[in-house]
């Protein structure tokens, strides 16, 4: 280099991230705005190249020109919901393009990713709408079981009662002392509640059950 006639020019050839955003249509005519953040950095070797086709400004004369034509290209490929349950696949092709676009002007692209994704708000309204919808029938689905969950257990109930009304029936037919012994567990638990009970209570035995001594307790010959 000669003094005073020739100077440096230092490029930074660390990657360094770059961030674009474009509104595209979808494949399904849905406006799609989409953020890519790309880490770019010149090749190394290829420096003076660069230098004399580009420039020091490399960067800012190429990747905004080859990244929105590559967002318009691939979104166009895709329906607006196959951009959202399909993102990877989007962005490996967005990045497979990239990369071979950029590769053309000496520059090399370390990661791309899709950072922001947004629709219009007609599909945004029709996925809210659909979202509700799938609530509303999720709902509706569990109302029903538990609709008929309540029929069987109801049904169960019925027929334990029905089963235990038969039995105390055959009890009171075979042996008159089941009565007694029911009226026995009444005026127990009648008593129990009286005792607990912070109040006084003077009510007459007969009512509560509890002339337990008037009970003929012998089993009938």
């Amino acid at each position: 280099m000669v003094p005073w006639f020739e100077r440096p020019i230092i490029y930074d050839v660390r990657a360094r991230p770059y961030l674009v955003e474009s509104t595209t249509g979808s494949h399904d005519l849905q406006m799609v705005k989409i953020g890519l953040r790309v880490l770019t950095r010149p090749m190394g070797d290829r420096l003076p190249q660069i230098y004399r086709t580009l420039g020091e400004n490399y960067s800012e004369r190429v990747l905004p020109s080859i990244i929105h034509e590559t967002l318009k290209a691939v979104v166009a490929q895709y329906n607006a919901s196959q951009l959202i349950t399909q993102r990877e696949a989007v962005s490996r092709e967005i990045r497979k393009i990239l990369t071979e676009r950029a590769s053309n002007f000496d520059i090399a692209l370390d990661d791309v990713s899709i950072t922001t994704l947004t629709f219009g708000k007609e599909f945004t309204a029709a996925i809210e709408a659909k979202q509700v919808a799938a609530q509303e029938a999720e709902r509706a689905k569990f109302i029903v079981e538990k609709a008929e969950q309540d029929r069987r257990s109801a049904v169960i109930r019925a027929q334990g009662e029905a089963k235990s009304a038969q039995l105390i029936g055959q009890a009171i037919a075979n042996n008159q002392a089941f009565i007694t012994l029911r009226k026995i567990e009444a005026a127990r638990e009648i008593a129990q509640t009286i005792a607990q009970s912070a109040n006084k209570v003077y009510l007459s035995s007969n009512d509560l059950l509890l002339n337990l001594q008037e009970m003929n307790l012998e089993p009938k010959k």
